[in-house]
């Protein structure tokens, strides 16, 4: 039976157009067929040359059999990825090409032996929640999407501030203006919620978080709760201007004011391939180059 791959890049950038032909030569060698997105395809087949690579479909069922998705490029094209094979069971194996790279398993100078790995099927895989997001304007659902990292509510334009009310499982907590809230996911901690002071939540504390931006209040803390729990925003009928959500930056529903957003967990996690057995900690110093000289360990206690 025919082993396929799914390859997808950000092939705007010359590093993931040759680390794909690299991709996609080395699983060729390894017996396997790589899958590719018709317009990837195009590009990459125009930059180094047409190898035998099949074309991923439409259809959700297209994705059926696809052992596993390597993915190339930063953080933003592996959140690209989870849109694709959503409907899917596929894992995602992230080669960082970009920066910091928190989604990413690999590195580039570890491409090939990446590929020797998913050749072999020498990696785990692990789930991480993601968030369920649904708007409301009048009491009516009017949108309905998903978030891996975090879905936030934000100004839609330069008004002064967005006038809201947190909520959490149905109780109201606070009121107060500010620039948004960042609802988001432990695996998101170190996104968006990480750059407005949010915590860092490692992946296998299940939780939800809530980090209010640039607030007008006294009492305006990230909160953690628990991921049973139902986190909602609404922005005041007094809000000057409107809002929006941004969904992992990639999907956008516009708000107005008295509209409604409510999280929760989603029953659909998204699935990433692992090639080590690192603990998060390690990631966050290699991530981060925190500094750790004069660590000395756990004294032995023999």
């Amino acid at each position: 039976m025919s082993r396929r791959v799914l390859v997808l890049a950000h092939t705007g950038r010359m590093d993931a157009v040759h680390a794909a032909g690299s991709v996609r030569r080395g699983l060729i060698q390894e017996g396997l067929i790589p899958v590719m997105l018709a317009d990837e395809l195009a590009e990459l087949d125009a930059a180094q040359g047409a190898v035998p690579t099949e074309v991923l479909g439409d259809s959700p069922e297209d994705l059926d059999g696809i052992e596993v998705g390597m993915v190339l490029g930063g953080d933003g094209t592996i959140l690209r990825a989870a849109e694709i094979v959503r409907e899917s069971s596929v894992p995602l194996l992230g080669v960082n090409l970009g920066h910091v790279g928190f989604l990413a398993e690999s590195e580039r100078e570890d491409l090939d032996l990446a590929v020797r790995r998913v050749a072999a099927g020498h990696y785990t895989v692990e789930e991480r929640m993601t968030l369920d997001v649904q708007v409301y304007v009048d009491g009516s659902r009017t949108a309905s999407t998903w978030a891996v990292n975090e879905a936030t509510v934000e100004k839609a334009g330069s008004q002064r501030m967005l006038e809201i009310v947190l909520e959490v499982d149905g109780q109201p907590l606070s009121t107060f203006g500010c620039d948004g809230v960042v609802l988001s996911t432990p695996t998101g901690s170190t996104a968006y919620g990480f750059s407005a002071g949010g915590p860092v939540v490692w992946p296998a504390v299940e939780a939800l978080l809530m980090v209010p931006l640039s607030a007008h209040a006294l009492f305006s803390r990230p909160l953690v709760v628990a991921p049973t729990s139902v986190l909602a925003v609404e922005l005041l009928q007094r809000t000057d201007g409107s809002g929006v959500l941004w969904c992992d930056g990639r999907r956008t529903v516009p708000l107005p004011p008295g509209a409604r957003v409510e999280v929760r967990r989603s029953d659909v996690p998204v699935r990433l391939a692992r090639l080590s057995e690192g603990t998060f900690t390690e990631r966050l110093v290699a991530k981060f180059q925190l500094p750790v000289t004069g660590w000395r360990g756990p004294e032995s206690t023999t």
